[in-house]
């Protein structure tokens, strides 16, 4: 056998580095490069090993785990999870970190390799430090934390096992149906052991997106569903930007007059300004893509996950509704009693419409569509104009914003109250540009996230939205992107507090309690500056007190050299109403207050009003 001698941790990164892609037809190396923080457990095995390929593997230095991790996951988003990244801690808190984020990927069907170091295989020294002891089992460590939230799992205790391992955990990461989180838990004496590995495991090799076709019989079913259909409606999931099927759909939409509303990763396949866009649907969805989900008797969902706020809890459409599921993921193609059509979004796309040549929706239902569709934006040019408040709502920092961000600009954000506005007021212009987390709406992913999608997108203007709850909870990849020259625009919206969950809370009859700061238990409240703080971490940093502040800052924003961060104090119970489904968020059935009384009747109602 023509082998090399090479240690567990040498041959495992030789392997990451031999690894490639195509994009656009170019080949380029599959991983982009690998995040890490050293501690025991990864520095002395894994560390020396990149350290010695920095030129082949380029390894990226956070602040924080979670973090770093979120970085990856956006730069697999942001690359349309044709390239990808990798994350090393060390056993404990470091390994524990992440684990948020890979709930996170997993949700949201993004592949990141994640490496966290692991306990001594032979345990000599146990317990080591930061080891987790079960009681009752001695296999158990903190890593199997990752088990539920990884596609595949492993744990490395032979340095031979990497030859079986590392192409299972390839191709999971690189399945489209498939691919989410692996974890590769990586026992640190055994990184450090050599062993013989054939060279030709090394070879390098390219890995292209498969792209199945559907079954003749569920291609027919679908079809013919949809050639009966009165009103039918395409919902845009995030797997028609994934697939790269944004113009065929556009095509598919337009060739047979039927209109299409976008989930929250969908959103951008197609720009806003499409005549058969709706936008947003569901529970943060616009008027006119709602009240046509709700007389739509057919629906053909393209590859997406069919969450509550995407089904209005399931309450959205009418209960004669006929689901199609085009996806990937049988998984996803076979909920909420949808007839499966399982295949790439491209592939099935062309093939439905191969199938349904020469037919269109009905002329009225069109002209429909396009009627809310006028009439939304209307809407949206009302709420994100400025107004004469003295704290803005956030639509009127959304609508300042958008009119900033030049034709490479790439919005970012994940939590509170901004995802709803965004996916309702925000008008994308090209697939890509709205870089929404919200199957996880993790707070604190808004500035790592943007970095991974700057790491992935050096030509773009990456604008980062976030409340001030959410900076507060991981700001220090600040730091990060000015040590990288990652430039960041960063918008932080302060509003004293979580202001999304206390609208929630009253909206369910509940008093104001523990969300906004002054409604929490306190001495005094602090008088927190984050610009202040924002440069300390050496972003320039300025706070502004009106909409045409901020406009201004914009513009400074976007000479500036580095990351730019700035501030407004926003109005926490300022939303947009209309629009929006309802969204089922359980009401106690007994309480002391008539508002919650009040409250659990209405929910009572919804509850009957979608069959419970």
């Amino acid at each position: 056998m023509d082998a090399i001698r090479l240690t567990t941790a040498q041959a495992l990164v030789r392997y990451l580095a031999a690894q490639r892609t195509e994009v656009d037809g170019a080949e380029l190396p599959l991983f982009a490069g690998i995040w890490a923080i050293f501690g025991h457990g990864n520095v002395a095995g894994l560390g020396e090993a990149l350290a010695a390929a920095a030129d082949t593997l380029p390894t990226f230095r956070s602040h924080n785990e979670q973090a770093m991790a979120h970085a990856a996951i956006a730069f697999a988003k942001a690359s349309s999870r044709r390239r990808m990244m990798a994350c090393t801690t060390s056993i404990g808190p470091g390994a524990t970190n992440m684990v948020t984020a890979a709930a996170l990927a997993h949700v949201n069907r993004l592949p990141v390799l994640l490496l966290p170091g692991d306990v001594f295989a032979s345990r000599r020294p146990d317990p080591v430090l930061q080891q987790v002891e079960d009681f009752a089992d001695g296999t158990v460590s903190a890593n199997d934390c990752f088990r539920p939230v990884s596609r595949y799992f492993d744990r490395i205790l032979r340095p031979e096992q990497i030859l079986v391992a590392l192409p299972r955990a390839m191709s999971v990461l690189t399945d489209p149906a498939a691919c989410g989180p692996v974890t590769l838990s990586l026992c640190q004496d055994v990184q450090a052991e050599a062993a013989d590995f054939p060279r030709a495991f090394f070879a390098p090799r390219v890995w292209r997106i498969r792209r199945p076709s559907p079954d003749p019989a569920e291609l027919a079913g679908a079809a013919a569903a949809l050639r009966a259909a009165k009103a039918p409606l395409v919902i845009a999931g995030g797997g028609v930007i994934y697939s790269g099927a944004a113009a065929t759909l556009g095509r598919f939409c337009q060739t047979h007059a039927i209109p299409f509303a976008e989930t929250q990763a969908g959103k951008g396949a197609l720009a806003a300004d499409h005549p058969l866009n709706l936008g947003a649907i569901g529970v943060t969805g616009t008027a006119a893509a709602n009240a046509l989900a709700r007389d739509a008797d057919v629906i053909l969902a393209v590859g997406a996950r069919l969450g509550d706020f995407t089904t209005g809890s399931r309450a959205l459409f009418s209960p004669g509704c006929q689901l199609i599921g085009l996806n990937i993921q049988p998984f996803d193609a076979a909920k909420h009693f949808s007839l499966p059509l399982v295949a790439d979004a491209e592939a099935g796309l062309t093939a439905l419409g191969a199938a349904l040549a020469g037919h269109r929706a009905p002329a009225a239902w069109e002209a429909r569509a396009r009627t809310g569709i006028e009439a939304w934006q209307g809407v949206v040019a009302r709420a994100t104009a400025p107004s004469n408040r003295i704290r803005p709502s956030d639509a009127e920092v959304i609508g300042a914003v958008r009119r900033a961000v030049g034709p490479k600009g790439i919005i970012a954000a994940a939590a509170g109250g901004l995802p709803g506005e965004l996916h309702k007021l925000w008008r994308s212009r090209v697939p890509g540009d709205y870089h929404l987390e919200y199957g996880y709406s993790c707070m604190g992913y808004e500035i790592a996230g943007a970095l991974g999608v700057a790491l992935a997108r050096p030509d773009a203007m990456v604008y980062a939205l976030l409340g001030d709850g959410s900076y507060l909870m991981l700001n220090s990849e600040i730091a990060t992107s000015v040590m990288l020259g990652l430039k960041l625009v960063i918008v932080v919206l302060d509003n004293g507090g979580f202001g999304c969950i206390d609208r929630l809370q009253r909206a369910t009859g509940g008093a104001s309690f523990n969300n906004l700061l002054a409604d929490a238990r306190h001495d005094m409240l602090p008088r927190i500056d984050f610009a202040a703080h924002a440069a300390s971490l050496g972003a320039i940093a300025e706070q502004v007190s009106s909409i045409p502040e901020l406009e201004q800052a914009l513009e400074r924003a976007r000479e500036a050299p580095r990351t730019f961060v700035i501030v407004i104090e926003t109005d926490p119970a300022a939303t947009t109403e209309q629009g929006g489904a309802w969204w089922d968020v359980g009401v106690p059935e007994v309480s002391t207050r008539a508002e919650v009384r009040a409250a659990r009747t209405a929910y009572e109602q919804h509850l009957a009003a979608r069959g419970d």
